[in-house]
């Protein structure tokens, strides 16, 4: 990636245990969805706990440009979404935001609805393996849209509005079960969505929905049923908190043999990781308001670990572990089954003085979307190894955050360059690792 000068590097001084309290606020991948879902409402939204990340002002941008006001609340981290006079926007303006961010894809099935067309410029995100958007397309077309590829994105129509219709997705894609979702609630008829996504973001977004007046029920066996309604309201909704960015800091915890209280924290959507980090050697307690992680003393123990769908253990938070793993005594297991250029990021692992071996063949048990196709998606983590500090370039979002683990837990300074991509899903991050006592500057500015 390109480095954007001495603002995007962040210098830092590792050997320190992070100790301390954060607080994290909504969860990334529900808050711009749920921004996204106020188009669909005639009446103004209110949606609470916020993050102030790069996602939420790219939604808040399109928004504006559609026609829909967005201002502040009454408290911190509310924002009153009046979709009343949604418009067309200048395909140049929309174009603007192209490469900044994947959420544009799921504005189709609101503006098809709102105003009969839509245009979706070229989508960004983290390049952690293919992430097709056809998943979106050929669910809109099954609703009835008419897509028309152009040079600067794609032009949607629905000449004969949009219709419930019956649709399996060959992979739990959460985008794809939003998709299906953030359309089906106005099309006319029934919509039934077998082997969808049933991540907690995908719940709290259905909680959305339905305080608008979407009829929306879930089976045990991943089957969504909605109903269509020929209006919906606005809602008021507190986002549940971000189990991915808590799980991030818990990971620093462990890596830095810290102790990190997390504020907004919550143990239901953090059930599965919960168990992988006491297996690990982690100690965690839990209290109404958070979760305080901590590294206890003596030594880590290796795991045997694969990535899975919700309820299984998230992908995302499998690279901050794999830093904590560096530590841990023996030979850890990781089979990456959703993302196949998940485990890219542990090449500046191993030149910080990790051992790190990637492996073609799947090692473990679950089914894996890419086993047969050649990639380098299992590894095998021998430690404990003692990590020096390194130039290290992010290479996406949550690979980032693990480069500054490692940095932070590394002996000597590390020169992180592309910060800013972590400013996609982690809010105030560096005033934050100021706050847990973090040795870090910008080059030429000071921190804290």
């Amino acid at each position: 990636m390109t480095v954007n000068g001495a603002d995007d590097v962040l210098l830092v001084h590792g050997g320190t245990p992070l100790e301390g309290e954060i607080r994290v606020r909504g969860a990334k991948n529900l808050v711009p969805k749920a921004m996204v879902a106020a188009l669909l409402g005639s009446a103004p939204s209110r949606l609470r706990n916020v993050p102030d990340i790069r996602d939420v002002r790219v939604v808040r941008g399109l928004l504006q440009l559609h026609g829909v006001t967005v201002r502040p609340g009454e408290e911190p981290g509310e924002l009153v979404l009046d979709p009343t006079y949604v418009e067309s926007a200048n395909v140049a303006d929309i174009d603007a935001h192209a490469g900044s961010s994947r959420i544009p894809i799921l504005f189709c099935g609101p503006l098809l609805h709102r105003l009969g067309h839509a245009f979706i410029p070229g989508l960004g995100g983290c390049d952690i393996g293919g992430r097709p958007i056809d998943f979106h397309f050929d669910v809109l077309r099954q609703f009835g849209a008419v897509i028309e590829k152009r040079a600067d994105g794609q032009y949607l129509e629905a000449p004969k509005g949009l219709r419930g219709t019956k649709i399996r997705l060959p992979y739990p894609s959460v985008g794809a079960t939003e998709q299906v979702l953030l359309t089906a609630v106005l099309a006319e008829g029934v919509t039934e969505l077998s082997n969808a996504a049933v991540e907690p973001e995908i719940e709290d977004l259905i909680c959305v929905l339905q305080k608008m007046g979407a009829i929306i029920a879930m089976d045990t066996d991943r089957t969504i049923r909605v109903t269509g309604v020929d209006q919906l309201g606005g809602y008021t909704h507190r986002a549940l908190s971000d189990r991915l960015e808590a799980a991030s800091w818990a990971s620093a915890a462990l890596a830095t043999e810290g102790n990190i209280y997390v504020r907004g924290a919550q143990q239901r959507s953090m059930m599965t990781f919960l168990n992988t980090y006491r297996k690990v050697g982690g100690a965690f307690e839990i209290d109404d308001e958070g979760i305080r992680f901590w590294h206890p003393g003596g030594q880590l123990k290796s795991i045997a670990l694969e990535t899975d769908v919700h309820p299984g253990f998230q992908t995302d938070w499998q690279q901050p572990l794999v830093v904590a793993l560096t530590q841990a005594t023996g030979l850890s297991i990781i089979h990456e089954t959703v993302y196949e250029s998940r485990l890219g990021f542990t090449s500046a692992l191993n030149q910080m003085g990790a051992h790190i071996q990637l492996y073609r063949e799947c090692l473990g048990g679950s089914d894996c979307r890419f086993g047969q196709r050649n990639f380098l998606h299992s590894a095998v983590v021998s430690g404990p190894t003692r990590l020096q500090g390194a130039d290290l370039v992010i290479p996406d979002l949550r690979g980032g955050f693990s480069y500054l683990i490692a940095a932070l837990a590394a002996q000597g300074t590390s020169r992180v360059h592309g910060i800013d991509l972590i400013n996609r899903g982690y809010e105030n991050f560096m005033d934050k690792l100021v706050e847990l006592g973090a040795k870090v500057e910008l080059p030429g500015k000071a921190l804290g």
